[in-house]
């Protein structure tokens, strides 16, 4: 059985201090008041719902939130390549400002098909807010409005994303290392 290591590559704290610099930002690019227009966040479940949670707290103004469900990992540390939606919005976004937000853009290919999807709905703008951005891994080309951190090519957990389903809950990104069988 092989066995898994954790390095702290962000903690708590610097994850908290990006989180409110990028409600500021959002807030500023999306005032509240009359004549403006609704603003729907979309999280990518699982990973980016810690993220969501931390983030909306962070944004002066009303907001509305919304889920999707798409993967290309299953299990696995490494992408399938292929997507699929397992669940899909429970409300319409024609006509509003979307940010998606995500846990962490590597591959592209989960953003890239999801803003395609997301785009044929009509929204009035559609922007892409990621928590972690592994661009030395990009396949697909994606356009992101706001990144909290740029990372090396590492596979990393905690602050809700995952391997199998473990270690959502740590306050900090870590990088997962596994060994080899014990």
């Amino acid at each position: 059985m092989a066995h898994s290591q954790l390095e702290t590559l962000i903690s708590g704290q610097r994850l908290r201090t990006r989180v409110q610099e990028l409600g500021r930002k959002i807030s500023a690019d999306y005032p509240s008041g009359p004549g403006k227009h609704d603003l729907r966040l979309i999280a990518v479940l699982s990973g980016a719902f810690v993220f969501l949670a931390d983030l909306i707290r962070e944004i002066a103004r009303d907001v509305s939130v919304d889920f999707l469900s798409a993967n290309s990992y299953g299990s696995s540390t490494t992408t399938s390549g292929e997507v699929r939606i397992s669940k899909d919005l429970d409300h319409e976004i024609a006509g509003l400002d979307v940010l998606l937000v995500e846990d962490i853009v590597d591959t592209g290919l989960t953003v890239n098909y999801l803003c395609q999807v997301l785009e044929q709905r009509r929204p009035r703008s559609l922007g892409v807010v990621t928590l972690l951005d592994k661009p030395s891994r990009r396949i697909k080309p994606v356009e992101l409005a706001y990144v909290g951190f740029e990372i090396p090519d590492r596979f990393v957990v905690g602050y809700g994303l995952d391997h199998a389903q473990r270690y959502r809950n740590l306050p900090d990104v870590c990088v997962l290392e596994e060994d080899g069988p014990a």
